[in-house]
């Protein structure tokens, strides 16, 4: 948010977002596939407009239904950003996990993701295109790979906005589930599944903490695993009942946001999520990353003694 807060920086997004002709993909969708309303998908309708309400969201974003098989939701657009939802996802799951997905979607809307969803989607089409020309797309695969990694975290965050908005622990926990084992709860179990996340997190060598690392290179969202024990974490920290209970920032509060502030805070976020973490290879790169943090620390401190005067 504070990022919103600096001159110009309204400015360039929207010019980047322009380039990516938003009208264009909403007209494609208003074609080309179903837009909930009172008259169609009823029920999406009603936990778009409840999400919205809970989650302080302006304007009710719509939303629509496109026929794939692949269980799959997204938030695109900026200036009137929308959410679009796979005929799979709702064969997948429940109203209640439903209620999590929309309200997580919502999330995405409200935090200014959707931006950069679109952004990703037009670059990855344009590497497609582009493949065929000698090193070609390597700065859009660049980019791409930069975007996944941010956008991954962001799932996170959205997740939380899904619980808020659904505010059913249980229906969250289903939905991350059955994005890993479909349809047959019966045949899963909350703390089995939770203890295979702990094992995916710790699991083996510094290797396999690398190997980790690269199957995560083509991916926006984390594994399911990884997010069914963020969720659980988050719930009982105690933040998701505080801001229940009305304890959180207001958005009249964002003119006052500061942007170095909120750059420390994205870091201790990221420091926070290293050490929660057992797995080996995350471990070392934490420790080079802190090892090389203390050396600019140091320099940074003598560079600033030379220029005030003081020497040791």
């Amino acid at each position: 948010m504070a990022l919103r807060s600096l001159t110009g920086f309204d400015v360039v997004l929207r010019r980047l977002s322009g380039l990516f002709n938003e009208r264009a993909i909403r007209l494609a969708f208003l074609g080309g596939a179903v837009r909930a309303s009172e008259n169609q998908f009823r029920n999406l309708h009603d936990m778009v407009r409840d999400a919205a309400y809970i989650l302080d969201l302006p304007e009710v974003p719509e939303i629509y239904v496109q026929q794939s098989p692949q269980p799959n939701a997204m938030a695109i657009g900026s200036d009137h950003p929308f959410i679009v939802v796979n005929t799979g996802l709702l064969d997948l799951h429940d109203d209640e996990e439903l209620r999590f997905i929309v309200a997580h979607e919502v999330g995405h809307i409200l935090s200014g993701h959707a931006v950069y969803q679109t952004m990703m989607m037009i670059l990855t089409r344009l590497g497609a295109r582009l493949a065929w020309l000698p090193l070609g797309n390597i700065g859009i695969a660049a980019i791409i790979m930069g975007l996944q990694e941010w956008f991954r975290k962001a799932e996170l965050s959205a997740d939380r906005a899904g619980l808020l908005g659904g505010q059913d622990l249980d229906a969250a926990k289903r939905t991350m589930m059955k994005m890993a084992g479909g349809t047959r709860l019966s045949e899963m179990n909350t703390e089995a599944f939770l203890a295979q996340a702990r094992e995916y997190d710790a699991a083996g060598d510094v290797r396999d903490g690398f190997l980790k690392f690269l199957n995560l290179l083509n991916l926006t969202h984390p594994y399911p695993v990884v997010r069914f024990a963020e969720i659980d974490r988050w719930a009982k920290s105690g933040e998701y009942e505080r801001i229940l209970a009305g304890d959180y920032p207001r958005r009249e509060d964002d003119a006052n946001a500061s942007f170095s502030e909120e750059i420390r805070n994205a870091a201790n976020a990221y420091r926070e999520s290293w050490s929660q973490t057992a797995d080996p290879f995350i471990g070392k790169v934490r420790d080079i990353a802190e090892g090389a943090a203390s050396a600019a620390s140091g320099l940074l401190d003598r560079v600033t003694r030379r220029g005030n005067g003081n020497t040791d």
